[in-house]
C-alpha cells in the first residue's frame, strides 16, 4: 500500500467551503481521476483519507493537508495534477509527496495566519498588538456546544506583528487600499486558539474593533521551531527521505520490468 500526502488550498469564495463539503468534492475528484484508492473494511467502506487540522469555515488557506492510501503505486506529481484538474478552482492541490515518515499530524504544531483589517488605521493596530503582547493573559469567551467557555488567548500566540501593505500574494481578499495587516503565529493547543479569538483579545485589551469582518488566511502550518520562531514545512522530512531511497512507484515499475534473456 502506498501513502501520498497532499497540500491543498481554500482560496477566494471557496474559503466558505465547509470541511464536509470539501470531503465530498475530494472524493468525487478521486473517482474522476480514477485513483486506485484503498478502502476501509465493514458494511460501509469509504476511501482511506486522513485529514489533518482543517481550517475553520470562512477562512482562506494556503496550507491544508491530507493523506490518502492507494492499492497501486502512483507518481505523486502526476497524481497531484490529475486531482487538481478534477477539483474546482480555489480548491487547488499544490503539493504531493510519497509518505516515508510517520506522524504527519504530530508535525502540525503551529499555524501562520494573515488577518487583513480593512478600515483599521495601522497605528491603532500596532498599539493594540503591543498591548496584547505585553499582557500576561488575555481572557476571551467562545460559545461551544456546552455553552460559553472562557480561556486564555495569549499563551498560544508565539508571534504577532502589525504590517502595512497594499498587496499580499497570499491574502484571501487583496485590496488596492492600505489597511492594517496582522501576521499571527499560533501554537496548536487545547483548547484551540483561533484567529477570531485573538481578534477578541485585541478588542478586550485595546478596544480594537474592525468595522468589517477580517479576511483571514492561513499561510502555513507545520512544526514550530522554538529557536527561530518559524513554522517549518511538514512535508520536508518525506522529501528528504525520498532523496535517499527509490519511490514505491519506481520500485513497482522495476519489479514489473521484463528480465533480459540470458540474465541469471
Amino acid at each position: 500500500m502506498q501513502r501520498i500526502r497532499l497540500r491543498y488550498t481554500k482560496r477566494g469564495r471557496l474559503r466558505f467551503t465547509s470541511h464536509r463539503d470539501f470531503q465530498r468534492a475530494f472524493e468525487r475528484a478521486l473517482r474522476r481521476a480514477e485513483v486506485p484508492m484503498a478502502y476501509s473494511a465493514g458494511f460501509t467502506p469509504h476511501p482511506k483519507v486522513s485529514y489533518a487540522n482543517a481550517a475553520p469555515t470562512g477562512t482562506g488557506s494556503e496550507a491544508e493537508y491530507l493523506e490518502i492510501a492507494l492499492t497501486e503505486a502512483r507518481d505523486p506529481d502526476k497524481l497531484r495534477e490529475l486531482l487538481d484538474e478534477s477539483l474546482p478552482t480555489g480548491l487547488d492541490i499544490v503539493d504531493a509527496v510519497e509518505a516515508r515518515t510517520s506522524g504527519l499530524a504530530d508535525r502540525l504544531t503551529a499555524s501562520v495566519w494573515e488577518l487583513r483589517l480593512d478600515g483599521v488605521d495601522p497605528a491603532d493596530a500596532e498599539r493594540a498588538v503591543e498591548a496584547f503582547k505585553t499582557a500576561e493573559t488575555v481572557e476571551v469567551q467562545r460559545k461551544t456546544k456546552n455553552g460559553m467557555r472562557t480561556f486564555d488567548a495569549r499563551g498560544a500566540v508565539a508571534g504577532l506583528e502589525a504590517h502595512v501593505e497594499t498587496h499580499s500574494p497570499g491574502a484571501d481578499r487583496p485590496t488596492d487600499q492600505p489597511c492594517a495587516i496582522l501576521r499571527l503565529v499560533v501554537r496548536h493547543v487545547t483548547p484551540a486558539v483561533r484567529p477570531d479569538d485573538v481578534l477578541s483579545g485585541l478588542r478586550a485589551v485595546a478596544d480594537l474593533a474592525p468595522p468589517v469582518p477580517a479576511a483571514v488566511t492561513r499561510l502555513a502550518q507545520g512544526l514550530f521551531d522554538e529557536e527561530t520562531g518559524t513554522v517549518t514545512d511538514p512535508l520536508a522530512p518525506d522529501r528528504e527521505a525520498a532523496a535517499t531511497a527509490p519511490s514505491m512507484a519506481a520500485a513497482t515499475a522495476a519489479a514489473k520490468a521484463p528480465v533480459p534473456e540470458g540474465s541469471a
